[in-house]
C-alpha cells in the first residue's frame, strides 16, 4: 500500500507538472492569440483606412476621368477649329497668291499700256530733234527736243512707280555677280562728271586703296541706288561740293541688322554734299514713298519722292541698309552699307505687305585663278552656266598650263574679257542672261577683244554659224574626258606663238598685189596662188589660217575649189573669204554661204570689208596694226553701212510703233516690211527670203510674240535668223521668256534708237 501510495503521489506529481506545463503553454498561446488579435485588429484598421483612401482615390479618379473626358471633348473641338482655321489660312494664302499674280499682271499690262505710246513719242521726237533732213526751223527742233525731254521725264516717272510696285509685289530679282571697284568708279565718273562740270561743282570720288578688288552684289541694283543718291546730291547742291567715298566699314549700321551684323566684311558707300540739308523731323519721312522734304505747291525742287524709297528697299534686298546724317543748311551724307559678299537671305523689305518670298537669282561664284594672274600668263576664260561643267573645264585648263577664269553669265564674260584680255575663251551658247551668239558678236565687234580665239562648246551643232561669226572652232559639248582633252589640246595648239599664214588666190596680178598690200603687215605671212591647182597644192603642203579666194580662176571655178577643200577633213576647217567682182545669183550666194565663212563683193567698201574679215579670222590684234588700218576698222564698225539696203520685218500690233520704227530704220536706208499679227509675219518671211532681221513685239492679240517666234524657229530655214524681241512689259523673267521662245536678243520699250541701231549692227554685221 505504501508503494502504491508512493506511486500514486508520483503519478499525481507528474500530472500536476504536466497540467502546469499545459497551463503555461495555454497562457503562452493565449498571449500569442492576444497579440495576433491585436495585430489582426491593427491590420483591420489599416485595411479600413486603405479602403477609405482607395474609395477617396476612386472618387478622385472618377472626377479626373470626368475632367479628361471634358478636356478630350474640348481638344476635339479645338482640333476641328484648328482644321477650319488651317483651311481658311490656306484659302487666304491662295487668294493672296492670286492677288499678287493679278497685281503683277496688272503691272505688266500697265507697263505695256504706258510705254507703248511713249515709244512713238520718244522715237519720233528724237528723229525730229536730230533734223536729219535739215528742213525744220531752229524753233521747231527746239520744240522737238522739249517733246523728247518731257517724254523722257515721263518715262522716268513711270519707271520709278513700276520699280516700287515690283518691290512691293515681291517680283524683284537679285542677280549677284562680281563687280570690280575699278569698274564701279569708272561708271560713277562717266555718269556724273559732266553733271558736276555743268553745275561748276567739285566732284570728289574717293575709293580707299585698301579695298578688295571686287564686291559680289547685283551691279544693276547697286548702281541704281548710287545714281539715286548722287542725283539727289547734285539736285539739292548749288555751291560747295558733292562727293562719294567708298571704303570698308566696321560700324555705322544698325547693330541688330540680320545680315550686316554677321557679314565677314562690310563696304560703306558715302554720298555727301554741301546742299540744303534735311531737318531732323523729316529725315525718316523722306524714305517713305511719295514723301519729300521739299513738298507742297510752292516747292523749289522737282521729283516724285520715290527715289529714296526705292533705294531703301533695294538696299534691303542686297542685304544692306542706308543711314543718313544731315543738318539744314550744312548738307547731307547718305551712307549705303552692303556686305562685301552677297548671300541669299530672307530679309523682307519694310513696305512688302505680302508674305510671298522674294525670288532671288544669283550667279554662282566659282573659285578660279583671277587673283593670281600676272602679265603674260596664258589665261583661259571659261563661259558656262553649268557650275559642275565649268569646274571640270577649269581643272583641265590648269592641267594644260592655263590659269582659268570662270563666268556663268554673258554680261560677266564680256566684262572679264575686256578686263583680263584672256589668251582664249571657251563659250557655251545657252546662258541665262543672253545667248552665247550675242556674247560672240560683242567680242568680235570690240577692238580690244576681237582677236581672242573663241571655242564654241554647245549641245547643238551650229558649226557654220559659229565659224562665220568669228569663232576659231565649234564643237558639240564633249561628254567624255577624251573629248574634253582634245578640245584643250586644240586651244593650246592654236594659241601657241607663231606667225599666222594667209593664202591669197587671185589670177589677176594687179588685184593680187593690191590685196597683199592691203592685208600685209609684220604679224602675218602672205602666200599667193594664181590658179586653183596651185592653191590646192599649197594648202596640202603647209597649214594656213585663212584663205582669200576669187571665184574666177583660169583652171577651175571658186565653187569647184571650195568643194574640193570641203571634202578634205583637214582643209575644210580653213576659213575662206570670197572676194569677187562677179554678180552673184541668189542660188550662188546660198551655195557659197554653205562653204565660205564670208563673202565680200568688190564694191566701194570692199577693201575695208576684206581687211576686216581676214583680220577677224586671223585673230589679229587691232592695237598692233598700223594707224591707218586701225582707223579703217573703227570707221567700218561705227558706221551704219552694214544696215544699208538690208530688209527688216517689223511685227507690232500698234500702228504708231510701226510708223515710228519705220521712220528710224528708213533713215538708215533699210528696207522695211511690217505687219500687225504673227501669222502674217510668218507668211511674209516665207515669201521674202532676203529678210535679214525681225523686230518682234511681244504683246499682240491672238498669236503673241512668244508663239510667233516659236513657230518661226520650227522652220529650218529660219533657225539662225536674227529676231530681236521688243516688249513694253519689262517685268521679271521677260528676257528669259523671250530667249526661251527663240529670240536672238531683247530690247525694252520705249526703244532707245541708239541702242536699237547698235543691236542691229551687232546682229547684221556678219
Amino acid at each position: 500500500a505504501a508503494i502504491r501510495a508512493a506511486n500514486y503521489r508520483s503519478h499525481l506529481q507528474n500530472l500536476l507538472e504536466e497540467t502546469q506545463r499545459q497551463s503555461e503553454e495555454l497562457q503562452a498561446q493565449g498571449e500569442e492569440l492576444r497579440v495576433s488579435n491585436e495585430e489582426l485588429e491593427e491590420q483591420t484598421r489599416a485595411l479600413k483606412e486603405t479602403q477609405g483612401r482607395l474609395e477617396l482615390q476612386q472618387a478622385e479618379l472618377e472626377q479626373t476621368n470626368s475632367q479628361l473626358e471634358e478636356q478630350t471633348q474640348l481638344l476635339e473641338s479645338q482640333k476641328e477649329d484648328l482644321s477650319r482655321s488651317r483651311s481658311t489660312l490656306e484659302m487666304q494664302a491662295r487668294e493672296l497668291e492670286r492677288a499678287s499674280q493679278y497685281k503683277s499682271d496688272f503691272l505688266a499690262n500697265m507697263s505695256h499700256e504706258l510705254r507703248t505710246p511713249l515709244n512713238s513719242i520718244l522715237i519720233l521726237g528724237q528723229q525730229l530733234a536730230e533734223n536729219a533732213s535739215g528742213n525744220l526751223t531752229t524753233k521747231q527742233t527746239e520744240f522737238a527736243r522739249n517733246i523728247f525731254s518731257s517724254g523722257s521725264d515721263l518715262l522716268n516717272l513711270i519707271t520709278d512707280i513700276l520699280d516700287l510696285s515690283k518691290i512691293e509685289s515681291g517680283t524683284v530679282t537679285v542677280e549677284a555677280e562680281e563687280l570690280s571697284f575699278t569698274t564701279l568708279r569708272e561708271a560713277v565718273e562717266r555718269n556724273f562728271r559732266h553733271i558736276a562740270d555743268s553745275k561748276n561743282l567739285p566732284f570728289k570720288v574717293e575709293f580707299d586703296p585698301v579695298l578688295p578688288r571686287a564686291i559680289i552684289t547685283d551691279p544693276k541694283r547697286l548702281q541704281q541706288i548710287l545714281k539715286n543718291l548722287l542725283s539727289n546730291a547734285f539736285k539739292f547742291t548749288a555751291q560747295g561740293h558733292v562727293g562719294i567715298d567708298v571704303r570698308l566699314a566696321s560700324t555705322g549700321w544698325s547693330p541688330s541688322h540680320p545680315v550686316l551684323s554677321t557679314a565677314a566684311k562690310v563696304v560703306a558707300f558715302t554720298i555727301s554734299d554741301t546742299g540744303i540739308g534735311i531737318a531732323q523731323e523729316k529725315q525718316k519721312l523722306i524714305f517713305e514713298a511719295f514723301q519729300q522734304a521739299d513738298a507742297g505747291t510752292s516747292r523749289k525742287y522737282g521729283g516724285t519722292g520715290l527715289g529714296l524709297a526705292i533705294s531703301r528697299e533695294l538696299a534691303s534686298l542686297l542685304g544692306g541698309e542706308i543711314k543718313l546724317a544731315s543738318s539744314p543748311g550744312e548738307g547731307s551724307a547718305f551712307t549705303l552699307y552692303l556686305p562685301l559678299f552677297y548671300m541669299e537671305k530672307t530679309v523682307k523689305p519694310a513696305v512688302v505687305a505680302s508674305p510671298v518670298a522674294l525670288p532671288v537669282t544669283r550667279e554662282e561664284i566659282i573659285s578660279d585663278d583671277r587673283d593670281q594672274i600676272a602679265p603674260g600668263d596664258p589665261t583661259l576664260l571659261i563661259v558656262d552656266d553649268d557650275p559642275y561643267y565649268a569646274r571640270i573645264l577649269l581643272g583641265l585648263a590648269r592641267e594644260k598650263g592655263f590659269k582659268g577664269i570662270v563666268a556663268t553669265r554673258g554680261n560677266s564674260a564680256l566684262t572679264l574679257a575686256r578686263q583680263y584680255q584672256p589668251t582664249a575663251i571657251t563659250l557655251d551658247i545657252f546662258l541665262p542672261d543672253m545667248l552665247g551668239w550675242t556674247v560672240l558678236n560683242n567680242l568680235k565687234l570690240g577692238a580690244n577683244t576681237r582677236h581672242i580665239p573663241v571655242l564654241v562648246l554647245s549641245v547643238e551643232e551650229e558649226r557654220r554659224h559659229g565659224l562665220s561669226h568669228g569663232a576659231f572652232s565649234c564643237m558639240v559639248k564633249p561628254a567624255t574626258a577624251e573629248g574634253l582633252n582634245q578640245c584643250f589640246d586644240r586651244i593650246k595648239k592654236f594659241v601657241e606663238p607663231r606667225m599666222k599664214r594667209l593664202l591669197v588666190v587671185e589670177d589677176n596680178d594687179v588685184e593680187r598685189q593690191s590685196i597683199v598690200e592691203l592685208l600685209g603687215h609684220n604679224d602675218i605671212e602672205i602666200v599667193t596662188a594664181s590658179s586653183g591647182r596651185e592653191a590646192i597644192n599649197l594648202l596640202l603642203d603647209r597649214p594656213f589660217d585663212c584663205c582669200v579666194l576669187d571665184l574666177r580662176l583660169p583652171d577651175m571655178t571658186g565653187f569647184e575649189l571650195m568643194e574640193t577643200l570641203r571634202k578634205d577633213a583637214t582643209l575644210c576647217e580653213i576659213p575662206i573669204v570670197v572676194f569677187t567682182g562677179k554678180e552673184l545669183a541668189k542660188e550662188e550666194e546660198r551655195q557659197l554661204r554653205t562653204v565660205a565663212k564670208s563673202i565680200v563683193l568688190k564694191d566701194v567698201q570692199s577693201p575695208e570689208r576684206l581687211f576686216d574679215e581676214t583680220a577677224l579670222f586671223l585673230h589679229r590684234v587691232v592695237s598692233e596694226l598700223p594707224e591707218p588700218k586701225r582707223k579703217m576698222l573703227e570707221h567700218l564698225h561705227t558706221s551704219s553701212e552694214v544696215l544699208h539696203k538690208r530688209k527688216v520685218l517689223v511685227v507690232d500690233d500698234d500702228a504708231r510703233n510701226i510708223f515710228a520704227l519705220t521712220t528710224v530704220l528708213e533713215n538708215q536706208e533699210m528696207e522695211v516690211l511690217s505687219t500687225t499679227n504673227g501669222r502674217h509675219a510668218i507668211e511674209l518671211l516665207q515669201a521674202h527670203d532676203d529678210i535679214a532681221v525681225v523686230l518682234m513685239d511681244i504683246m499682240m492679240p491672238g498669236m503673241d510674240g512668244y508663239e510667233t517666234m516659236r513657230e518661226i524657229r520650227r522652220i529650218p530655214a529660219f533657225s539662225a535668223l536674227p529676231i530681236l524681241a521688243l516688249t513694253a512689259k519689262a517685268m521679271k523673267g521677260d528676257r528669259e521668256k523671250c530667249l526661251a521662245a527663240g529670240a536672238s536678243d531683247y530690247i525694252a520699250k520705249p526703244v532707245n534708237t541708239h541702242e536699237l541701231l547698235s543691236l542691229l549692227r551687232v546682229w547684221l554685221y556678219r
